[in-house]
């Protein structure tokens, strides 16, 4: 059996299935770490409700935190990918060992920051004097381990674009798997509640991270680890390519954070809690829907960059049509579970009859929209993948504005749960828009590539 992919000669279809299945696993087992931290906590004796909403509230913070091993990785990887393509190996080697400084100097940074500003960035995103003490703690104990969240996610994207899919999902199952066995332990066990899921998310991230670090240090992989070469054009370059998958993941939280700001707000004492408990557990069931197409849509694009680069522009159609069909399967599949399941998945998070029929009805309206959405992701995807960097992110931001727009307007005109129409308004919206501009952008673009001098 291969374990490697060869990314300009082997069959499209039975390459996009190679790539982006695991790729789907791995994005599906990752978002485990959020939702069983988020399960077992709704669960623990007295306090499970609100320690649940405190754990919501971090929830900006923990994606702000991973969208820069996304901006590093993401877009080091693209770079790889092309060079690869062109059979420039010195040049992707340079741009592995620029990637791996970077997410070392992120992670310093970022640990500190957030270290510092955490009180403040807490109360902003909508912590209650209740929901505080809970929030304060996980997040404490989540930012110290930034460096091991920050590698395990940035390396992963080098070792996916060398064609080691297999490899990849093992970074993300390790994680995963040790994250399921060790919060128990660490919660109920030791009883130390919301502190113990920190700690055993951050242990569960060491894992991947060693994993991921001892494989592309390995003579497996076809650019390795290296240091030296240092370029601050480069690194400018790398930074550029992955800002628009950044902005994507960084404005999530702001998504976040406006969300639970409204609900507050208009949900008042009585009910703002409630409404933010709810909401976490309706963004928890949308990561088993948008973190399996991220893995779609994001582990084909090492095909796409492969070809780009190697100016195969037929393969790189090919690679998208393809991709679009397995996502638009995936969405059909789970729109239609969408309308059967949410009372069994709410029932993981809360035994309140109130928060479960306030949760259902959430994910019901969340996901009126999930196939029309497989538009945008294989297509904005697709085009970060061939250097349309400003037009990629210009479509994410518009969803995101239309999203922040239809939160903040719709609880004027009718109440604070009126906030969860928003997301499917706006995935209707852009997908519309999306499909347009790639239809209009595509073929010229590749046209211009098959007439560059190599």
């Amino acid at each position: 059996m291969k374990t490697s992919a060869d990314l300009g000669k082997d069959p499209v279809s039975s390459l996009v299935l190679r790539l982006a299945i695991p790729a789907m696993i791995a994005q599906f087992v990752n978002v485990l770490y959020s939702i069983i931290d988020r399960m077992y906590i709704g669960h623990i004796p007295g306090t499970g409700a609100l320690a649940l909403a405190g754990v919501g509230v971090c929830g900006p913070i923990v994606t702000l935190l991973s969208s820069f091993g996304t901006l590093v990785g993401l877009g080091g990887s693209i770079l790889l990918g092309i060079r690869m393509g062109e059979g420039n190996l010195p040049k992707a080697r340079q741009i592995l060992s620029n990637s791996f400084l970077m997410l070392c100097g992120f992670s310093v940074i970022l640990t500190a920051g957030f270290l510092f500003m955490k009180d403040h960035l807490l109360i902003w995103f909508g912590a209650s004097e209740i929901t505080f003490p809970y929030a304060d703690t996980y997040t404490t104990i989540y930012t110290a381990g930034t460096f091991f969240a920050l590698m395990a996610a940035g390396l992963n994207y080098f070792i996916n674009c060398q064609g080691f899919p297999v490899a990849g999902m093992m970074t993300v199952l390790i994680g995963a798997v040790s994250n399921i066995i060790l919060d128990p332990v660490f919660i109920f066990l030791f009883h130390m509640d919301v502190a113990g899921a920190a700690i055993a998310t951050v242990i569960s991230q060491m894992a991947s991270c060693a994993f991921a670090l001892l494989f592309l240090f390995s003579k497996k992989v076809h650019v390795r680890i290296s240091f030296g070469n240092y370029s601050r054009k480069l690194m400018l370059n790398i930074l550029y390519l992955g800002m628009s998958p950044f902005l994507i993941l960084a404005t999530d939280s702001i998504l976040l954070i406006v969300m639970n700001t409204v609900l507050q707000k208009y949900g008042g004492p009585e009910q703002g809690d409630m409404l933010i408990t709810c909401a976490t557990i309706v963004q928890s069931y949308m990561l088993l829907i948008t973190s399996p197409m991220i893995g779609i849509s994001g582990g084909t694009q090492a095909i796409i960059s492969y070809n780009y680069g190697a100016r195969q522009t037929q393969r790189v159609k090919k690679t998208v049509r393809t991709n679009l069909k397995l996502m638009l399967l995936f969405t059909t599949f789970m729109f239609i579970l969408s309308r059967f399941i949410p009372g069994t998945f709410v029932r993981l998070f809360t035994s309140s009859q109130e928060y479960m029929d306030f949760s259902v009805w959430g994910i019901k309206v969340f996901t009126m929209m999930i196939i029309p959405l497989s538009f945008q992701y294989v297509f904005v995807d697709a085009l970060t993948a061939l250097e349309r960097t400003k037009t990629a992110l210009f479509l994410s931001i518009l969803r995101k504005l239309l999203y922040v727009a239809g939160t903040i307007t719709l609880p004027l005109f009718f109440q604070a749960s009126a906030a969860f129409y928003a997301e499917p308004l706006s995935d209707a919206v852009s997908a519309v828009i999306s499909s347009g501009a790639f239809l209009l952008i595509i073929d010229r673009h590749l046209k211009k590539r098959e007439t560059t001098v190599a």
